[in-house]
This record gives structure tokens, C-alpha cells and sequence, in this order.
């Protein structure tokens, strides 16, 4: 079964391996398969589910809905996003402004099937919008009921600060960043976690297997295998270019061993590898198929000895992505339309 983890400085807990429904639901898999998978994922133990409006621009969320239908809601976390452009796209139906959160919500527990959200996560910084008007929303949101705690997704230190900052005055708990995060990608190292440490925000990291590459099934110098996610542009396959580099490939396989030593399949190393630290409060993690989750849950509890972790950075060198600049980046500066 998959172990437990408070959500930054607060009494609530999650399962450490948490299920995603990003590029599945409503757009990879057919809804029937879709549900398996969340049936697949609760008879593992995990309890968790993050999804967002904007995926499948609103299916997604539908999906899980009915996926979760008749299960025991005091014993489900559902987690959901707002930010991105959703329904027809008009200039308010994007950000995070009064309006745009105070309809969102209303939307995505229409579609989840559910009176609340138990995290409900500003998807990324709004440039466009004053912190204060996002934050006094975020806090009508809890007091209405409507979610038990606020998170956030790919935001910077400083934004990180002042969000925390602007949560405790307006009397609601900011407990969660969701950045992504994976022994490739480990740009949240150098200010993001320091930071989250400080102020008893936790992360749930996307993408701890770098897309994919991780399960080592890419191989330097040969095209990639037909039907992966890398040749399906609904799972995100532009995501995973940049780690479709020959070099970066050659890395990936020299962690073969490193896993079968420590009695584990690749996916498996990567998933513990992100859970190793502290700071880490869950794994988001995806599925096309059922008996997939059978594998990955298998990471919990799961703890890596120094040496192993030794030899992990050893066999990567220098080619994870550190550069904490990168966290900057990410939120776009005007929003998407």
C-alpha cells in the first residue's frame, strides 16, 4: 500500500504517490480505460487525484468525477488547478482574477461531482493580476467552503514569500507548490525548497520520471518506440524534447544497474529518487493502462542508502538541469489566451 505525508505545516495528509490525470484522461485513453486506472489506482491505496480545468480543456476533470462516483469522499483527496484558458477563451475565462477563480470553482466542482476540493492550486503566477485580489479570492474560496487549502503551481521563491505572506493575513493555509521535479530536472534545489522549508510549504512534484525518460525505455542512437508518448502529441510529447538528447539518453541507461542493485525497475528508482526528499510531499504520477500503477506504487516507502544516491549522480553528472534562473520561466508574463 502506498504510505502518507502531511502537506506542509498543516494536519493534512496525502498519499505520498498521487495520481494525475494531465495527458490521460479525455485525451489520451478512452474514458472507460480512464476510470479502470482510478479504480486500479484506489485498490493500490492511493487516495489522492490531482487534476485541473484546463486539462482536455474541462473533460479531464469530468472524467475523474465519475471515476470517483460512489467512493467515500471523507477518504479522497482531490486537488485541482485554476489559471489556464478554459471554454470558449474569452479575456476573463484565463488568470487568476476574482472572477475568473470565483467561476472556476464553481465549474470544477460542477464537473468533479463534489461540494469541495480539498486543494485547490493557482496553476501558475499571474502577472496581470494583483496578489492581494488573487489571494482575497483564494480566501472567499475556503471560507465558502468550497476547498480546505491552497496550493500553487511552478512559483518562484519570491512568489512563494509573498503568497505565504498574503495567505496568513487573509486568514487561509498556503501549503503546497506543484513544481516539476525529477532526478533530470532539479532547478527547485537551489531557492524553491530553502524557501519551502522556511515556510512550511511542501511539494508535489509533476514529471518525476522526466516524461517517461526515466523508465529507460528511450535508447540513445534509435528512434523512439512506436506508440510512446514521445510520437503522441495529446500525452505532452513536446514536453519530453528536450530530454530526447543522445547524451542525456546515454546517462538514463547507466542507472540500469544502480536500480537492479537496489531490486527495483527504473520507474520505480525515479519515483523513490523524488520521494527522498524531505521536502517532497507527493509524486504526481500518471496511467494509460492498470497493471502500469501495479508497478509504480511499489516506489513507496521505498528509501535509497546513500551510496545508491551516490551512484545516481555519479551516472548523471553533469547533465541534470540545476539552473535554479529556470524557476523564473516557467509563468508566462502576459496570460494565454
Amino acid at each position: 500500500m502506498v504510505n502518507y505525508r502531511y502537506l506542509g505545516n498543516s494536519g493534512f495528509k496525502v498519499s505520498e504517490i498521487t495520481f494525475g490525470n494531465w495527458v490521460t484522461h479525455a485525451s489520451q485513453v478512452a474514458d472507460d480505460a480512464a476510470i479502470q486506472t482510478v479504480h486500479a489506482a484506489l485498490d493500490a491505496g492511493i487516495t489522492t487525484f490531482d487534476t485541473a480545468d484546463t486539462y482536455a480543456n474541462t473533460a479531464a476533470e469530468a472524467v475523474l468525477g465519475r471515476a470517483l462516483d460512489g467512493q467515500r469522499r471523507e477518504g479522497l483527496e482531490i486537488f485541482t488547478k485554476v489559471y489556464f484558458p478554459t471554454g470558449p477563451k474569452g479575456p476573463n475565462d484565463t488568470g487568476l482574477s476574482r472572477k475568473h477563480i470565483l467561476e472556476s470553482i464553481n465549474g470544477s466542482l460542477r464537473r468533479l461531482g463534489t461540494d469541495y476540493v480539498d486543494l485547490y492550486q493557482a496553476h501558475r503566477f499571474d502577472y496581470e493580476t494583483p496578489l492581494e485580489e488573487t489571494f482575497q479570492a483564494f480566501a472567499d474560496v475556503v471560507r465558502q467552503g468550497k476547498a480546505l487549502y491552497i496550493g500553487v503551481s511552478e512559483w518562484t521563491a519570491e512568489q512563494l514569500r509573498e503568497g505565504h505572506r498574503l495567505a496568513r493575513e487573509f486568514g487561509v493555509q498556503l501549503v503546497s507548490n506543484q513544481p516539476q521535479y525529477s532526478m533530470l530536472h532539479r532547478v527547485i534545489e537551489g531557492k524553491v525548497v530553502p524557501a519551502s522549508e522556511e515556510l512550511g510549504i511542501s511539494q508535489i512534484v509533476w514529471s518525476p520520471m522526466a516524461q517517461g525518460v526515466l523508465s529507460g525505455k528511450y535508447l540513445p542512437g534509435q528512434p523512439v518506440p512506436s506508440g510512446s508518448r514521445a510520437t503522441d502529441g495529446k500525452s505532452g510529447a513536446e514536453f519530453m524534447q528536450k530530454f530526447l538528447d543522445d547524451r542525456i539518453l546515454e546517462a538514463v541507461q547507466r542507472l540500469k544497474p544502480i536500480a537492479e542493485e537496489a531490486g527495483l525497475t527504473m520507474p520505480q528508482l525515479a519515483i523513490a529518487w523524488v520521494l527522498q526528499n524531505p521536502n517532497v510531499a507527493a509524486a504526481l504520477v500518471g496511467a494509460s493502462r492498470p497493471e502500469q500503477l501495479a508497478d509504480t506504487v511499489k516506489a513507496s516507502g521505498v528509501v535509497l542508502e546513500a551510496d545508491a544516491l551516490e551512484a545516481i549522480d555519479a551516472a548523471l553528472g553533469d547533465i541534470p538541469n540545476r539552473d535554479a534562473e529556470d524557476t523564473y520561466r516557467v509563468s508566462p508574463k502576459t496570460r494565454l489566451v
